[in-house]
């Protein structure tokens, strides 16, 4: 477990931050980016989160425990992002597993299955939980875009890019679960508005 008893360091002052690894990169390294914008999307996915839970507008049970189980999930993808996949990386150190990808696929699979066929793309938006779902698939996206160029320079576990990747899925899928099984999603209409 970790123990936090000092919040700030000044290591970080002079723009550089320290992997797992203990290697200083500079704050705005891919890695870095990478792994930064894997926290902003659980920092969405906790907002949706107050919708969800017990006593949220758009409380669902099984909905929030999978979101829990995919917070969680992030913190290990950060862990896993944050230390170099080279000689560096002590053994033990986390790293996203099949298992976490196999759970996401059979999640949306599950959900999928109650779900109307899509007939149009979808604008996010309908329930507050589904617009901010639908807010951290973006986020989500833009850190697998970041995690894909950061595996064109340097190794990244194929595993966490999978993971990523399907997170968006799921996030998407679980979106128009909560807008009532779809019949809250708002529809793209093409050139709706000529």
């Amino acid at each position: 477990m970790v123990t936090l008893s000092k919040i700030y360091t000044r290591g970080g002052d002079a723009g550089e931050t320290s992997l797992g690894s203990g290697e200083r990169r500079a704050k705005h390294d891919l890695r870095v980016a990478a792994y930064g914008t894997v926290d902003e999307a659980n920092s969405v996915i906790g907002l949706a989160r107050l919708y969800t839970g017990a006593d949220g507008a758009d409380a669902d049970a099984e909905a929030d425990a999978m979101l829990s189980r995919i917070q969680n999930d992030l913190f290990d993808l950060g862990a896993d992002l944050c230390t170099p996949e080279d000689g560096n990386r002590s053994e033990g150190a986390l790293r996203m597993e099949a298992s976490q990808v196999s759970r996401l696929e059979a999640e949306i699979d599950a959900m999928n299955g109650d779900l109307e066929p899509l007939k149009s793309f979808i604008l996010p938006g309908g329930r507050a939980a589904a617009a901010h779902l639908h807010h951290a698939r973006t986020v989500a996206r833009r850190a697998e875009r970041l995690m894909t160029d950061l595996a064109a320079r340097e190794a990244v576990n194929p595993e966490a890019v999978k993971y990523v990747n399907r997170l968006s899925d799921h996030l998407f899928v679980l979106a128009r679960r909560l807008n009532d099984g779809g019949k809250a999603d708002v529809l793209w209409v093409p050139g709706g508005n000529r």
